[in-house]
């Protein structure tokens, strides 16, 4: 594995995953906003740790990088012609990276589905992941394109975590709105949560939108109620790691908080995400498994201790907000409404 760093920031968003002759480059998420770092390897075992570590991450990301992940572990093992044990190991390997969100199972399930007879196996599915990348990019802008008609001329838009260009393809969902109603010439300010513990919305969110020229406000996650009430925020909308088929959506830790100030504020609360983040096997937000992270996320911000030794932590990265406080879901097939569980059958199958 290799990495480098450009001198300063450059003005465009850098490509959050590509696929380099016969590795893979992504840039490390937990550098920014401070450093573009960006980390090359042919070896599998590194997107794993890439995925676990956060260094790529955001579900449509994650899920372009386990079928590139697939694709070194088969020309690692030079597997021909089928799916071998050695392979197989490899892809549970690709799966177990993160539990919540949905995209890497969805994308191993497509490859394994593949037809592979007499064929390389690593040249299927590199040529898979190529079209699953082009595919998370369309359905992004497509997501833009449906959000607009949600965002009045005129917006204030509170957002969660981060959920644009390196969190996908290279576009974004929830940002994707966002960024699709200022490409549109509607005049939009974005209330930014900072995103406890780990702080995608200060580092991650902030640093897109100040190179996308788009207007915003950082807050702390716990002024998110006061900020409705003195911005006057039109709506919120967030991203989704999985969504299940009754419309129970897991998002980032601190969402379903969000939820509920949106019902008591009276503001719609919208879930920008595509159709691979959708999961039908799931019938309700019991179904869907919640990571939990390592303690030392809450207790350390980098080098800083943040609390006494030894206490006692819960650290989900995760939670559910219930179909109930979402108003619909912008996706690339079109907006989802109530009731969710009929539509989300027949717009997403």
């Amino acid at each position: 594995m290799t990495s480098s760093n450009y001198q300063g920031l450059n003005t465009e968003l850098p490509d959050p995953i590509r696929w380099e002759g016969d590795k893979v480059t992504i840039i490390d998420q937990t550098q920014l906003p401070h450093k573009e770092t960006f980390l090359t390897s042919k070896n599998y075992r590194d997107v794993c740790e890439w995925i676990k570590s956060l260094r790529i991450r955001g579900a449509p990301s994650i899920g372009i990088a386990a079928a590139y992940a697939a694709a070194l572990a088969a020309f690692e093992l030079d597997s021909h012609n089928e799916i071998d044990r050695k392979l197989d190991r490899a892809l549970n390997e690709i799966h177990d990276t993160r539990p919540t969100a949905v995209n890497i199972r969805n994308v191993l399930t497509r490859l394994r589905k593949l037809n592979l007879d007499g064929k390389a196996v690593g040249e299927v599915f590199l040529g898979e992941a190529n079209k699953i990348f082009a595919e998370e990019v369309e359905s992004c802008r497509k997501i833009g394109r449906f959000g607009l008609e949600l965002v009045p001329d005129k917006a204030v838009i509170l957002t969660h975590c981060h959920a644009g260009g390196l969190a996908t393809g290279g576009y974004g969902t929830a940002i994707g709105v966002i960024r699709a109603a200022h490409e549109a010439g509607k005049d939009v300010m974005v209330i930014v949560d900072e995103t406890r513990p780990l702080l995608q919305g200060a580092r991650l969110t902030a640093y897109e939108l100040q190179k996308l020229g788009i207007k915003f406000r950082l807050i702390v996650d716990s002024a998110s109620g006061i900020a409705m009430k003195k911005f006057k925020v039109d709506l919120v909308v967030t991203g989704a790691d999985r969504i299940a088929a009754n419309g129970d959506t897991a998002n980032k830790i601190g969402t379903y908080n969000l939820s509920v100030l949106c019902k008591e504020h009276k503001i719609p609360f919208y879930i920008a995400a595509p159709g691979s983040s959708f999961d039908i096997t799931a019938k309700s937000g019991e179904d869907i498994p919640i990571e939990e992270r390592s303690a030392d996320e809450i207790t350390r911000f980098q080098t800083c201790r943040t609390a006494p030794e030894n206490v006692p932590v819960y650290a989900p990265a995760f939670d559910i907000s219930p179909a109930d406080n979402i108003a619909a879901f912008i996706t690339e097939r079109g907006i989802i409404r109530k009731p969710f569980g009929e539509n989300i059958a027949r717009m997403i199958g």
